[in-house]
């Protein structure tokens, strides 16, 4: 007897099809699995027989075969539960096989039968309809998600049983509602919070306008973290495909909300004891993808940079660089998206205080030196906007002036957002940030006087080729944010000002 049926297998954040087959033979009552199942397929072989038994449906006391196919493709996850027993339940005639062709079918089972939620069911679904499937049958938990692609019949179904009825005909699955995405409900923090600290706001507009990352180094209570916080309050919204693709990593991480779908940018600020792997992805069983995927088209905010590891620092360099970072582990390698606006906070010593006007930094110089060698050159040198956050005097502190909201200078960010989609449609960029480098020079045009500005400023600056060409980006975002068709001295002029607190070598300087 032999039954076949459609799975699908993560790998990375992509899924793809594979055909789960169930041969019922001669033999002692045993379940065997080949096809390179992972720890947690082999796992099944303990939950599967129980949930079919739950079901109120039979399980055959015969030696009984799954096979994967591919064969040469490691199968992880729990979602392969359901098609190994709707596998066994074809071969033994007790669903109808010309209904299994045109679905396919994801999900973990519990040992009472039920379908409980279950990581990458957005990959699956994306998988299956760039397949030309009918549709998907997945836990009912999930079917939200799995609505978000269109032109698929999801059917979200609470156990086994369910599936078994929707195949006979006599369970009809509910209709599932996407719940398309909203613009998020309003934030509790705005930027009219900050006191102070005029050059550091204006420096947020440019980098949530461009795209940019940004390193602040500042003393203690100088504002550093209550800045990155508000960074995502003037970004825009989510289009659909940003939306599509940060729920798929968060779906293949198992952190997707019963929504669906992300509603706003995601705003990822993990500890610094955070390791390695935990920042680039990773795993033991299956590679995941770690922090700087997860926060993918929106905010990623490391605290206290000069406290994480070196080696989860410098691992940074790639995704700052190429917007993805590889994965390579023993048990294969995979692709994860890592395009995200890095926000940065340090102190300018281990005791904070250096530099500070009211505070005398009492740190070593032999401590001095070991701290400013923790942030590499390299890695500097992909760090577009860099500022000293200074203390705040009596009169900011004291005063009840406010500065302006964010959703004023939100506006202003979605207008050069706009100007810069439409400059570079034809490239695929979305904005000056994620510009090629030998791009920049073709599509970031200078006025005439700020050619000799420029030239100035790489010789007394000692740039680099990625300097330069992060230089004329960022002016390129403070043009578009005054609505200019080309980059002018005063732009340039700004854009180098953002470069403040740090030598030519690419270290923490000191200040005074």
């Amino acid at each position: 007897m032999y039954g076949r049926v459609i799975g699908v297998s993560i790998l990375g954040m992509g899924g793809h099809l594979i055909a789960v087959e169930a041969h019922v033979g001669r033999g002692l009552p045993s379940l065997t699995l080949t096809g390179l199942p992972g720890a947690a397929v082999n796992d099944a072989r303990d939950r599967v027989r129980p949930a079919v038994e739950q079901a109120k449906l039979d399980w055959p006391l015969r030696r009984v075969v799954v096979n994967m196919v591919p064969a040469n493709a490691r199968k992880e996850g729990p979602g392969l539960d359901l098609p190994m027993a709707m596998s066994v339940l074809a071969a033994t005639g007790q669903v109808p096989a010309q209904r299994l062709a045109a679905y396919a079918f994801a999900g973990e089972l519990s040992l009472k039968g039920e379908l409980v939620s279950t990581p990458g069911i957005l990959s699956v679904a994306i998988a299956c309809a760039r397949a030309r499937l009918t549709g998907v049958v997945v836990p009912a938990a999930n079917a939200t998600e799995a609505a978000q692609v269109d032109g698929l019949h999801v059917v979200g179904a609470p156990s086994l049983r369910e599936v078994v009825g929707f195949l006979k005909g006599t369970w009809q699955p509910p209709e599932v509602d996407p719940a398309p995405a909203s613009p998020a409900q309003a934030s509790d923090v705005d930027l009219a919070d900050v006191r102070g600290q005029h050059q550091a706001r204006r420096a947020l507009e440019v980098a949530a306008a461009g795209g940019h990352n940004v390193l602040m180094v500042g003393p203690p209570g100088a504002g550093k973290t209550m800045l990155a916080r508000r960074l995502p309050t003037i970004l825009p919204d989510l289009t659909r495909d940003e939306a599509l693709e940060s729920s798929q990593l968060h779906s293949v991480a198992g952190m997707l909300s019963n929504e669906g779908i992300l509603r706003s940018r995601p705003f990822r600020a993990p500890h610094h004891s955070a390791s390695l792997a935990g920042l680039l992805g990773g795993g033991t069983t299956y590679l995941r993808p770690g922090e700087v995927s997860l926060a993918t088209n929106g905010v990623l905010f490391l605290d206290e940079l000069t406290e994480f590891r070196r080696d989860a620092i410098e691992g940074l360099r790639q995704p700052l660089e190429d917007g993805r970072v590889v994965v390579t582990r023993v048990t294969g390698s995979v692709e994860f998206p890592a395009r995200f606006t890095l926000v940065a906070a340090a102190n300018p010593c281990p005791c904070g205080y250096d530099g500070d006007p009211m505070r005398t930094c009492r740190c070593r110089l032999d401590r001095l030196d070991l701290y400013r060698q923790k942030l590499s050159g390299p890695l500097l040198d992909r760090i577009d906007i860099r500022l000293r956050i200074p203390r705040l005097t009596k009169q900011e502190l004291m005063g009840e002036g406010r500065g302006e909201p964010s959703g004023v200078v939100r506006a202003r960010v979605i207008e050069a957002r706009e100007r810069q989609r439409s400059r570079f449609a034809s490239i695929g960029v979305g904005c000056n940030a994620h510009l090629p480098g030998p791009l920049v020079r073709r599509w970031v045009r200078l006025e005439p006087d700020a050619d000799g500005f420029l030239a100035d400023a790489v010789e007394r600056l000692s740039l680099t080729g990625r300097g330069f060409d992060r230089l004329l980006k960022v002016g390129r975002t403070i043009a578009d944010l005054s609505r200019a068709e080309r980059v002018a001295r005063p732009h340039l002029a700004e854009a180098l000002s953002y470069r403040d607190g740090f030598d030519q070598e690419g270290v923490l300087a000191r200040a005074g």
